[in-house]
């Protein structure tokens, strides 16, 4: 059938076969926004009465000791014998019923809600965006790539003034707090990549060295 191919794929089965809730109903939604619609809730009165028998029966029997199974399943199979083409047809009515909600996109087919579709045109609005809202869109877009690349444009120029040969150490060798490339550690105050000088000669000392290489002051 048509029209169940249709919304093979955007419908939840919500139909109870067995108890005194048995019954047929379905829940469809909109493919753009996923707003649903819940048909209206038929009764399966076979069902029903299969579960009312099943508890009356049981009841009764269990005062006299004895066994509902065999009545009880005869209930229940007298009602599966009748739900399948129940179900179809309480299908069949929840779709037409579902036809009157949703709109067919003459494009994507998909089943819409009025809110997503446009009715001169017959399309979805995913595949016919709303005009009005696009050019909100794109002005939004534009912005944010003008904003993106002023800011870009400040970064360069506050690159330029950075210092790039200035060593830095990113990690304290004292206490390993990271520094973010301070000339002190924030954590313990060590003076950070910059090597010891002479106080004679004030010429760079290699770590660990006992006296200047440049004038041999210890």
């Amino acid at each position: 059938m048509s029209s169940e191919i249709y919304f093979s794929s955007n419908y939840r089965d919500l139909c109870e076969q067995h108890g005194t809730g048995a019954g047929f109903q379905f829940e469809f939604y909109c493919y753009r926004c996923s707003d649903t619609w819940r048909s209206p809730f038929e009764r399966f009165t076979t069902g029903q009465v299969a579960g009312w028998i099943g508890k009356g029966v049981s009841a009764a029997w269990n005062l006299i000791g004895g066994n509902a199974n065999t009545i009880s399943n005869a209930a229940d199979g007298l009602a599966g014998q009748t739900w399948g083409g129940s179900r179809d047809a309480a299908f069949q009515r929840a779709i037409a019923n579902a036809q009157t909600h949703f709109h067919r996109c003459a494009r994507c087919t998909n089943y819409v809600c009025g809110r997503c579709f446009n009715p001169g045109q017959g399309l979805c609005f995913n595949c016919a965006p709303d005009t009005a809202a696009e050019a909100a869109a794109a002005q939004h877009r534009g912005l944010n790539d003008m904003v993106t690349e002023r800011a870009y444009q400040a970064g360069q120029q506050s690159g330029a003034e950075y210092d790039v040969r200035t060593p830095r150490q990113l990690v304290c060798p004292q206490c390993q707090t990271e520094t973010h490339g301070t000339p002190f550690c924030p954590g313990c105050g060590f003076r950070l990549a910059n090597p010891a000088q002479c106080a004679q000669c004030h010429k760079d000392v290699p770590e660990g060295s006992a006296f200047c290489p440049s004038c041999g002051t210890r």
